[in-house]
């Protein structure tokens, strides 16, 4: 373990993503076309360590800062960017846990542990829960059912346990979110196949079903009240994005470089130099965002001031992404129409950037909130 650990800690990981992408890259366009997991991506990361990077040290991880996991996220995103997504997904429930053991005292070392002892995978349901949540828990001796159906769950395929949450109508306190580890493996839980989608195909975010799944007293590991903030979601908007986004940052970059080599063929043209300045001003603004978003993710206290903050970073990167892939297409030409130049996957993928919680108008409506000093759960 401790040669596992040494080997870990120095790795220089974009070293490491720009090995990955080189030997992933051949293999998207098989992944976008028949809708097929990134088998050989997530093959790559594990053996690389990538998926105990974020867990400390001190717990037999391998100790990486956000910044370096994102900056190999950005480097995979740029080559396959399903690869990237799904995998920012398991970065950053591990980031968050580590950050509340670390900050809190918070029992989460438990999990991290099992993470490097297990080689676990986790994944997230928060794209189609977030503060209402859904699905139902019924009480039972010693614990909870849980009937519902889970959108969005990227890594789906090959996950072991779901971060997740589910609502309990309690008798005293009304409709209340309880927050817990699913095991995504067993009786009580299926997979819907339902991953036919427009982009970023390849990150075999299918639904998952629970069927009456028993969920013991002892694996809830928080509630609140439904609808309303709860500091753990300041954490999670001050930490995970910023993982998330990187995905889409180079997915972006990913695009602006093939888009380059093609206008580098063509005569010089004003016309074209204006398309490639506005794509490289659009992808400024991705990269600066981008970069605060870490930045708060590092430093940041949770709040209402600083999700504020992490939630227009997320609407600028999104909008600057998914506007300089736009651009990418225009410097290409029509050649970009084709699918062997890998531009209009590209342009397919980052529009997923629009889906993540929370969207712009939501989040324009809590900014202003937070300016206006009004109550955020109003």
């Amino acid at each position: 373990m401790l040669a596992l650990v040494e080997r870990v800690m120095t790795t220089d990981w974009t070293q490491k993503a720009e090995e990955i992408a080189a030997v992933i890259a051949e293999h998207a366009a098989r992944h976008d076309a028949d809708d097929s997991f990134v088998s050989e991506g997530f093959a790559a990361l594990e053996e690389a360590g990538f998926f105990i990077a974020l867990v400390p040290e001190e717990l037999g991880g391998g100790g990486a800062s956000i910044s370096e996991v994102a900056e190999a996220l950005k480097v995979i995103g740029a080559a396959c960017g399903s690869t990237a997504l799904a995998a920012s997904m398991h970065s950053h429930i591990v980031a968050v846990a580590a950050w509340r053991w670390k900050n809190q005292g918070a029992p989460t070392d438990g999990l991290l542990k099992r993470v490097v002892a297990e080689k676990l995978k986790l994944v997230s349901s928060g794209g189609s829960d977030w503060l209402q949540s859904a699905g139902t828990m019924e009480k039972v001796e010693g614990g909870f059912k849980l009937t519902a159906r889970k959108a969005f769950a990227s890594g789906s395929t090959v996950g072991n346990i779901l971060n997740t949450s589910a609502v309990y109508d309690d008798p005293d306190e009304g409709p209340t979110v309880l927050h817990f580890g699913a095991p995504l493996k067993g009786e009580g839980v299926s997979i819907a196949p339902t991953w036919q989608v427009m982009g970023m195909r390849g990150t075999g975010s299918d639904d998952v079903v629970f069927d009456g799944l028993f969920i013991p007293d002892a694996a809830i590991a928080g509630k609140r009240p439904q609808g309303q903030w709860h500091m753990l979601f300041h954490i999670i908007s001050m930490i995970a994005f910023g993982l998330i986004y990187s995905a889409y940052v180079g997915v972006a970059e990913g695009a602006r470089k093939r888009a380059l080599e093609m206008a580098k063929k063509r005569p010089v043209d004003p016309l074209l130099a204006q398309n490639v300045g506005e794509m490289e001003n659009r992808l400024l603004v991705a990269r600066l965002a981008q970069r605060r978003m870490i930045e708060i993710a590092e430093t940041g206290t949770p709040g209402a001031e600083t999700t504020s903050e992490a939630m227009q970073c997320r609407t600028l990167v999104g909008q600057a992404c998914i506007d300089t892939v736009g651009k990418a297409m225009e410097v290409a030409g029509g050649a970009a129409f084709y699918r062997k130049t890998g531009l209009e996957r590209a342009f397919r993928d980052v529009q997923a950037a629009r889906f993540h919680p929370m969207q712009e108008k939501p989040q324009l409506d809590f900014t202003a909130r937070v300016a206006l000093g009004w109550d955020i759960d109003g």
